[in-house]
């Protein structure tokens, strides 16, 4: 699937892995964090315009609302940028999201597209049958200016999934079962690809968790086969007509792994990597300091609605601080109009306005040493989310809001679930 989307892009009949080629871009995107840095880069090279003034993205979400001086420089630049370039998807406090979740649900993005950004997990995408990658802010301000990036084409991985996850268990715990499997460098700079007849069984939600965790195993991307889901959702969110592209049956793999997903229990990564899972059987006794369900992974409405179905008639732990972000504004109200976020404080948790915060230990949540959270995030190396003496558990949201009612890592059956 990947070959063929570059190929295309490349205006290429067929490209092999290995090849270096230069392709088009149907998308470029930026956050707070490293937009500046290509801002700069950008007038260096002296451009004054941008290639595409509707296919130019940055949205302010690591650091927004800004938590301090330096935060609020960085926000400012951004935004005269995209007022002075007249770059129409420039996403600020109130309109923003988090990135990876905003713009599936803006529709700036579908099947076939070639998208970059300048965040590592821009590999969510593939999700709806894109190839997406991050890419550094050098590449980002080259893709602002010519609309082409350099890709030296990936091999390929081919995850073949069968049956259906139980209840409770997401595409959270699909994918931290297989970056456990293979490990954090177990697909370094290959492609995932995801088929099979369990395709169909998994949420668009479960595989754009999936995806967004594919640079965990060092993945260049992850792309879901392209089926009625994928098309529905993005009818409705975008007017744009996706291009589907599907591997031919002879296509080459560097190897083939079978999932059978009703086998996959609750997982949960121990501190230092995403690779070091253990079943929620066999956590053992570990008492935490915080919750946190949100970020580009794990903020969508189906998580928090997950989250809020447990937190229902229960409270927070003493001792824990839960901290519940939704990925978007659109997020946020439905949570508001269904009465999620009256459960929510109901139960002793904190609502926050879409941000990554806590996630890379920007605000909202940050760690002091010998603390424990247990994080719907998707990273969990040393210092990610505050002191190099905290540690953190990922997990989905379903074991981060029981663990949040127990006070120690648990899964929903610990609460007669």
């Amino acid at each position: 699937m990947t070959q063929k989307i570059l190929a295309a892009h490349a205006g290429l009949e067929k490209v092999e892995a290995g090849q270096l080629i230069l392709a088009s871009l149907d998308r470029v995107l930026g956050n707070d964090i490293t937009s500046p840095v290509a801002i700069k880069e950008f007038s260096r090279l002296g451009y004054t315009e941008v290639y595409d003034k509707d296919k130019v993205t940055m949205v302010m979400d690591h650091f927004a609302p800004n938590k301090d001086i330096k935060a609020a420089v960085q926000c400012k630049m951004c935004r005269d940028f995209c007022a002075e370039k007249g770059v129409t998807h420039f996403y600020d406090v109130g309109k923003m999201g988090i990135e990876h979740a905003l713009l599936p649900e803006e529709g700036l993005v579908v099947s076939g597209d070639v998208v970059i950004g300048a965040d590592s997990h821009t590999c969510t995408y593939g999700a709806l049958g894109a190839f997406s990658t991050g890419v550094g802010s050098t590449d980002m301000a080259c893709g602002m200016a010519i609309g082409k990036a350099w890709f030296k084409v990936p091999s390929a991985i081919k995850f073949v999934l069968k049956g259906k996850l139980r209840p409770y268990v997401s595409g959270k715990d699909l994918i931290l079962h297989i970056i456990g499997k293979i490990g954090v460098d177990g697909a370094l700079y290959k492609s995932m690809e995801f088929t099979g007849e369990g395709v169909s069984s998994l949420s668009v939600t479960d595989r754009l968790t999936v995806c967004n965790m594919a640079i965990e195993a060092g993945a260049k991307n992850g792309i879901f086969e392209v089926d009625s889901k994928t098309l529905e959702y993005i009818k409705e969110h975008s007017d744009r007509k996706p291009v589907v592209y599907k591997a031919d049956p002879d296509a080459v793999y560097d190897e083939v792994i079978e999932i059978d997903l009703g086998a996959i229990r609750s997982t949960v990564a121990f501190p230092h990597l995403p690779s070091n899972t253990k079943e929620i059987d066999d956590v053992g006794d570990i008492k935490i300091d915080q919750v946190v369900i949100g970020s580009c992974t794990n903020g969508y409405y189906r998580d928090i609605k997950e989250a809020a179905e447990i937190l229902r008639g229960r409270h927070v732990a003493d001792g824990v601080r839960a901290i519940i972000i939704p990925a978007t504004q659109k997020i946020y109200l439905r949570a508001v109009e269904e009465g999620l976020v009256k459960v929510f404080i109901e139960a002793g948790c904190v609502v926050s306005t879409p941000t990554c915060g806590p996630c890379l230990g920007g605000h909202m949540g940050v760690l002091a040493p010998g603390e424990k959270a247990v994080s719907t995030t998707n990273r969990n190396f040393v210092g990610r989310m505050g002191s190099t003496d905290s540690e953190v558990y990922l997990a989905s949201p379903a074991v981060a809001a029981a663990s949040a009612v127990l006070g120690k890592i648990a899964g929903p059956a610990s609460l007669g679930l």
